[in-house]
């Protein structure tokens, strides 16, 4: 019997579900780092039950955190989260080969082909993005999918 498999208590998930809405839960709770007003995101990489990463939304290291302009569009240059988090791992002595990504939003497609080069397996979201071109192609790589509704 896998991890997969054992029930986690009075919830009755298994052991990953459980561990799934935590992690997404901890997730949310990253995205409150942003300085993003239309709408913050957090993501964490998690490979082998230990977080090697995390990212919010946000504007590229030295920049002012302002994420959106007088007319409160999104600034061209503002970083999603799964791409911060995915730039943070680059930069450490870890990889995400074999991660899985708890991302509160589902993936753009640029964000979705960085997730493919990065060799993430499993993308964990609660909210759907307004597009779904990002899951289509996570999906087509073979990328596991998983949505979780906001509790």
């Amino acid at each position: 019997m896998g991890d997969s498999d054992i029930q986690d208590g009075s919830l009755g998930l298994t052991k990953r579900e459980a561990f799934d809405r935590r992690y997404l839960r901890m997730a949310r709770i990253w995205a409150e780092n942003s300085y993003c007003v239309r709408r913050k995101v957090g993501a964490l990489l998690v490979k082998d039950r230990m977080i090697i990463s995390d990212g919010f939304n946000g504007t590229p290291i030295g920049f002012e955190n302002i994420c959106e302009d007088e007319e409160g569009h999104s600034k061209p240059y503002v970083l999603h989260a799964e791409a911060n988090a995915i730039s943070k791992v680059a930069r450490s002595s870890n990889n995400s080969e074999g991660a899985t990504l708890y991302i509160t939003a589902s993936p753009c497609m640029e964000c979705a082909k960085l997730i493919i080069q990065a060799g993430i397996v499993r993308v964990v979201y609660g909210e759907s993005y307004r597009l779904a071109d990002g899951i289509d192609l996570l999906q087509r790589a073979g990328i596991e999918i998983v949505f979780l509704s906001v509790e």
